[in-house]
Protein backbone atom coordinates (compact mmCIF):
# COMPACT_ATOMS: atom_id res chain seq x y z
CA UNK A 1 0.00 0.00 0.00
CA UNK A 2 3.08 2.75 0.49
CA UNK A 3 5.83 0.69 -1.41
CA UNK A 4 5.50 1.15 -4.66
CA UNK A 5 8.77 0.77 -7.17
CA UNK A 6 8.56 0.14 -10.81
CA UNK A 7 11.18 -3.05 -10.58
CA UNK A 8 10.36 -4.18 -14.10
CA UNK A 9 10.79 -1.31 -16.20
CA UNK A 10 14.15 -0.05 -13.84
CA UNK A 11 15.80 -3.75 -14.52
CA UNK A 12 15.02 -3.64 -18.03
CA UNK A 13 16.95 0.07 -18.09
CA UNK A 14 19.60 -1.54 -15.76
CA UNK A 15 19.95 -4.12 -18.40
CA UNK A 16 19.66 -1.92 -21.62
CA UNK A 17 22.70 0.61 -20.23
CA UNK A 18 24.79 -2.58 -18.56
CA UNK A 19 24.74 -4.76 -22.33
CA UNK A 20 26.23 -1.35 -24.06
CA UNK A 21 28.52 -0.58 -21.61
CA UNK A 22 29.99 -3.84 -21.64
CA UNK A 23 29.39 -4.59 -25.37
CA UNK A 24 31.65 -1.52 -25.31
CA UNK A 25 34.35 -2.86 -23.61
CA UNK A 26 34.50 -5.74 -26.34
CA UNK A 27 31.79 -8.50 -24.16
CA UNK A 28 29.43 -9.89 -26.44
CA UNK A 29 27.96 -13.40 -27.30
CA UNK A 30 26.82 -15.84 -24.48
CA UNK A 31 29.43 -14.83 -22.04
CA UNK A 32 28.04 -11.36 -22.21
CA UNK A 33 24.73 -12.13 -22.06
CA UNK A 34 25.41 -13.87 -18.79
CA UNK A 35 27.21 -10.92 -17.14
CA UNK A 36 24.55 -8.67 -18.24
CA UNK A 37 21.74 -11.54 -16.44
CA UNK A 38 23.83 -11.62 -13.38
CA UNK A 39 24.31 -7.59 -12.82
CA UNK A 40 20.70 -7.45 -14.05
CA UNK A 41 19.55 -9.86 -11.26
CA UNK A 42 21.46 -8.27 -8.05
CA UNK A 43 19.82 -4.94 -9.52
CA UNK A 44 16.77 -6.67 -9.54
CA UNK A 45 17.26 -8.09 -5.94
CA UNK A 46 18.39 -4.71 -4.32
CA UNK A 47 14.91 -2.91 -6.04
CA UNK A 48 12.90 -5.66 -4.50
CA UNK A 49 14.11 -5.39 -1.18
CA UNK A 50 14.48 -2.09 -0.80
CA UNK A 51 11.23 -1.53 -1.22
CA UNK A 52 9.53 -4.33 1.07
CA UNK A 53 12.18 -3.07 3.37
CA UNK A 54 10.52 0.33 3.65
CA UNK A 55 7.30 -1.01 4.51
CA UNK A 56 8.23 -3.86 6.90
CA UNK A 57 10.19 -1.00 8.68
CA UNK A 58 7.09 1.25 9.21
CA UNK A 59 4.84 -1.89 9.91
CA UNK A 60 7.54 -3.53 12.32
CA UNK A 61 7.78 0.21 14.04
CA UNK A 62 4.02 0.20 14.62
CA UNK A 63 4.01 -3.20 16.13
CA UNK A 64 7.22 -3.04 18.14
CA UNK A 65 9.44 -5.35 16.39
CA UNK A 66 13.08 -4.07 15.80
CA UNK A 67 15.59 -3.45 12.90
CA UNK A 68 17.83 -6.60 13.89
CA UNK A 69 14.87 -8.79 13.42
CA UNK A 70 13.10 -7.42 10.40
CA UNK A 71 16.83 -8.16 9.15
CA UNK A 72 17.17 -11.58 10.02
CA UNK A 73 13.70 -12.67 9.12
CA UNK A 74 14.63 -11.11 5.52
CA UNK A 75 17.93 -13.26 5.53
CA UNK A 76 15.65 -16.18 5.97
CA UNK A 77 13.05 -15.22 3.90
CA UNK A 78 15.34 -14.63 1.15
CA UNK A 79 16.93 -17.99 1.06
CA UNK A 80 13.27 -19.94 1.25
CA UNK A 81 12.50 -17.41 -1.71
CA UNK A 82 15.06 -18.20 -3.77
CA UNK A 83 14.59 -22.13 -3.24
CA UNK A 84 10.72 -21.67 -3.72
CA UNK A 85 10.64 -19.68 -6.98
CA UNK A 86 13.66 -21.73 -8.38
CA UNK A 87 11.88 -24.86 -8.22
CA UNK A 88 8.65 -23.24 -9.48
CA UNK A 89 10.59 -22.22 -12.41
CA UNK A 90 12.19 -25.37 -13.06
CA UNK A 91 8.52 -26.93 -12.40
CA UNK A 92 6.81 -24.32 -15.45
CA UNK A 93 9.21 -25.06 -17.69
CA UNK A 94 9.06 -28.74 -17.74
CA UNK A 95 5.56 -28.88 -17.39
CA UNK A 96 4.28 -25.85 -19.93
CA UNK A 97 7.76 -24.64 -21.30
CA UNK A 98 8.58 -20.79 -21.86
CA UNK A 99 9.35 -20.83 -25.55
CA UNK A 100 7.29 -22.52 -28.86
CA UNK A 101 9.06 -25.89 -29.09
CA UNK A 102 8.29 -29.73 -29.87
CA UNK A 103 7.10 -30.41 -26.39
CA UNK A 104 5.46 -26.89 -25.93
CA UNK A 105 3.45 -25.74 -28.33
CA UNK A 106 1.66 -23.44 -26.55
CA UNK A 107 4.06 -22.37 -23.69
CA UNK A 108 3.15 -19.90 -21.13
CA UNK A 109 3.43 -16.24 -21.70
CA UNK A 110 6.61 -14.67 -20.39
CA UNK A 111 6.48 -10.72 -21.69
CA UNK A 112 9.07 -9.87 -18.93
CA UNK A 113 11.43 -12.46 -19.44
CA UNK A 114 11.39 -12.55 -23.38
CA UNK A 115 11.74 -8.29 -23.33
CA UNK A 116 14.85 -8.93 -21.14
CA UNK A 117 16.10 -11.71 -24.06
CA UNK A 118 14.98 -9.40 -26.58
CA UNK A 119 17.37 -6.35 -25.07
CA UNK A 120 20.16 -8.51 -24.78
CA UNK A 121 20.15 -10.38 -28.15
CA UNK A 122 19.92 -6.87 -30.40
CA UNK A 123 23.11 -5.39 -28.12
CA UNK A 124 25.13 -8.22 -27.70
CA UNK A 125 24.31 -10.56 -30.29
CA UNK A 126 25.24 -9.75 -34.25
CA UNK A 127 21.72 -9.00 -35.42
CA UNK A 128 22.49 -5.21 -33.88
CA UNK A 129 20.06 -3.74 -31.30
CA UNK A 130 16.55 -1.54 -32.28
CA UNK A 131 17.68 1.72 -31.55
CA UNK A 132 14.68 3.14 -33.74
CA UNK A 133 11.88 1.29 -31.77
CA UNK A 134 13.26 2.38 -28.61
CA UNK A 135 13.60 5.81 -29.47
CA UNK A 136 9.74 5.49 -30.47
CA UNK A 137 9.29 3.81 -27.24
CA UNK A 138 11.16 7.20 -25.65
CA UNK A 139 8.89 9.21 -27.59
CA UNK A 140 5.88 8.11 -26.43
CA UNK A 141 6.84 7.54 -23.14
CA UNK A 142 7.54 11.52 -22.64
CA UNK A 143 3.80 12.08 -24.68
CA UNK A 144 1.93 10.11 -22.48
CA UNK A 145 3.54 11.53 -19.23
CA UNK A 146 2.85 15.03 -20.96
CA UNK A 147 -1.18 13.87 -21.35
CA UNK A 148 -0.89 12.99 -17.54
CA UNK A 149 -0.97 9.68 -18.18
CA UNK A 150 1.70 6.91 -16.58
CA UNK A 151 4.39 5.89 -19.14
CA UNK A 152 5.08 3.47 -16.80
CA UNK A 153 1.51 1.70 -17.09
CA UNK A 154 1.17 2.48 -20.72
CA UNK A 155 4.38 0.48 -21.36
CA UNK A 156 3.13 -2.74 -19.62
CA UNK A 157 -0.13 -1.92 -21.79
CA UNK A 158 1.87 -2.26 -25.15
CA UNK A 159 3.98 -5.51 -24.21
CA UNK A 160 1.62 -7.51 -21.34
CA UNK A 161 -0.47 -10.22 -23.82
CA UNK A 162 -4.00 -9.64 -23.99
CA UNK A 163 -5.08 -12.31 -21.33
CA UNK A 164 -3.38 -10.12 -18.46
CA UNK A 165 -4.13 -6.82 -20.24
CA UNK A 166 -7.88 -7.59 -19.39
CA UNK A 167 -7.94 -7.94 -15.89
CA UNK A 168 -5.90 -5.12 -15.49
CA UNK A 169 -8.40 -3.06 -17.78
CA UNK A 170 -11.48 -4.16 -15.37
CA UNK A 171 -9.60 -3.68 -12.24
CA UNK A 172 -8.77 -0.35 -13.15
CA UNK A 173 -12.16 0.52 -13.99
CA UNK A 174 -13.63 -0.77 -10.38
CA UNK A 175 -10.59 1.17 -8.86
CA UNK A 176 -12.24 4.53 -10.51
CA UNK A 177 -15.52 3.54 -9.19
CA UNK A 178 -14.81 2.99 -5.71
CA UNK A 179 -12.71 6.13 -6.11
CA UNK A 180 -16.08 8.38 -7.03
CA UNK A 181 -18.36 6.05 -5.07
CA UNK A 182 -18.70 8.47 -2.48
CA UNK A 183 -18.04 12.37 -1.90
CA UNK A 184 -16.93 11.98 1.14
CA UNK A 185 -13.05 11.66 0.37
CA UNK A 186 -12.05 8.97 3.39
CA UNK A 187 -14.47 6.81 3.07
CA UNK A 188 -14.08 6.50 -0.92
CA UNK A 189 -9.95 6.07 -0.21
CA UNK A 190 -10.95 3.37 2.43
CA UNK A 191 -12.71 1.97 -0.28
CA UNK A 192 -10.29 2.05 -2.74
CA UNK A 193 -7.80 0.50 -0.72
CA UNK A 194 -10.05 -2.31 0.32
CA UNK A 195 -10.33 -3.07 -3.48
CA UNK A 196 -6.66 -3.42 -3.66
CA UNK A 197 -6.05 -5.46 -0.63
CA UNK A 198 -8.64 -7.58 -2.39
CA UNK A 199 -7.40 -7.20 -5.62
CA UNK A 200 -3.95 -8.33 -4.31
CA UNK A 201 -5.35 -11.43 -2.72
CA UNK A 202 -6.51 -12.39 -5.93
CA UNK A 203 -3.31 -11.72 -7.69
CA UNK A 204 -1.59 -14.41 -5.04
CA UNK A 205 -4.55 -16.87 -4.86
CA UNK A 206 -4.29 -16.74 -8.40
CA UNK A 207 -0.57 -17.54 -8.54
CA UNK A 208 -0.60 -20.34 -5.56
CA UNK A 209 -3.56 -22.49 -7.70
CA UNK A 210 -1.55 -21.86 -10.79
CA UNK A 211 1.31 -23.60 -9.22
CA UNK A 212 -0.52 -25.81 -7.90
CA UNK A 213 -2.43 -27.08 -11.15
CA UNK A 214 1.36 -27.28 -12.73
CA UNK A 215 1.96 -29.75 -10.27
CA UNK A 216 -0.89 -31.33 -10.75
CA UNK A 217 0.24 -31.78 -14.39
CA UNK A 218 3.69 -32.81 -13.48
CA UNK A 219 2.56 -35.65 -11.44
CA UNK A 220 -0.09 -36.71 -13.86
CA UNK A 221 2.31 -36.80 -16.85
CA UNK A 222 5.33 -38.35 -14.58
CA UNK A 223 2.97 -40.98 -13.13
CA UNK A 224 0.36 -41.49 -16.12
CA UNK A 225 -2.06 -41.23 -13.91
CA UNK A 226 -5.23 -38.69 -13.77
CA UNK A 227 -5.84 -36.61 -10.87
CA UNK A 228 -8.19 -33.91 -12.14
CA UNK A 229 -10.06 -35.28 -14.87
CA UNK A 230 -11.08 -33.63 -17.68
CA UNK A 231 -14.87 -32.77 -18.17
CA UNK A 232 -15.24 -31.77 -21.66
CA UNK A 233 -14.06 -35.21 -22.37
CA UNK A 234 -16.42 -37.24 -20.14
CA UNK A 235 -19.01 -37.72 -22.25
CA UNK A 236 -20.70 -39.84 -19.95
CA UNK A 237 -21.79 -36.98 -17.58
CA UNK A 238 -23.96 -35.56 -20.42
CA UNK A 239 -22.27 -32.03 -20.04
CA UNK A 240 -18.81 -32.79 -21.53
CA UNK A 241 -19.71 -31.51 -25.00
CA UNK A 242 -21.48 -28.65 -23.44
CA UNK A 243 -19.15 -27.30 -21.64
CA UNK A 244 -16.53 -27.99 -24.10
CA UNK A 245 -18.96 -25.36 -25.97
CA UNK A 246 -19.56 -22.57 -23.46
CA UNK A 247 -16.48 -23.03 -21.56
CA UNK A 248 -15.31 -19.53 -22.47
CA UNK A 249 -18.22 -17.56 -21.82
CA UNK A 250 -18.71 -19.57 -18.43
CA UNK A 251 -15.68 -18.57 -17.44
CA UNK A 252 -16.16 -14.85 -18.55
CA UNK A 253 -19.19 -14.87 -16.57
CA UNK A 254 -17.04 -16.15 -13.20
CA UNK A 255 -14.75 -13.52 -14.35
CA UNK A 256 -17.30 -10.63 -14.14
CA UNK A 257 -18.90 -12.36 -11.00
CA UNK A 258 -15.34 -12.04 -8.92
CA UNK A 259 -15.54 -7.95 -10.37
CA UNK A 260 -18.82 -7.03 -9.34
CA UNK A 261 -17.60 -8.92 -6.07
CA UNK A 262 -15.05 -7.15 -5.65
CA UNK A 263 -16.84 -4.01 -6.03
CA UNK A 264 -19.50 -5.21 -3.64
CA UNK A 265 -17.34 -6.35 -1.22
CA UNK A 266 -15.39 -2.22 -1.14
CA UNK A 267 -18.30 -0.32 -1.19
CA UNK A 268 -19.18 -2.27 2.34
CA UNK A 269 -16.23 -0.33 3.67
CA UNK A 270 -16.59 1.86 6.61
CA UNK A 271 -14.28 4.71 7.85
CA UNK A 272 -13.04 4.08 11.53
Amino acid sequence: MISITPISGMTLTTLIVTAVVLSALGLSGPGGMLQVLLIGGVVCTALSMSGSLVTQYKIGYWLGATPRRIEIGNLVGSVVAALATTAVIILMAKVYGFAPGPLHAHPLPAPQPNAMAAVLRGVMGTAGAPWLLYGVGAVFAVATEMCGVSGLAFALGMYLPMELNSPLVLGAAIAWLLKRSSRDPALAKARHDKGTLIASGFIAGGALVGVLAALLKFVEDSAHVTIVPDLTRIAALGFGPWLDAWGNWIGLSVFLMLGAGVYWDSRREKVA
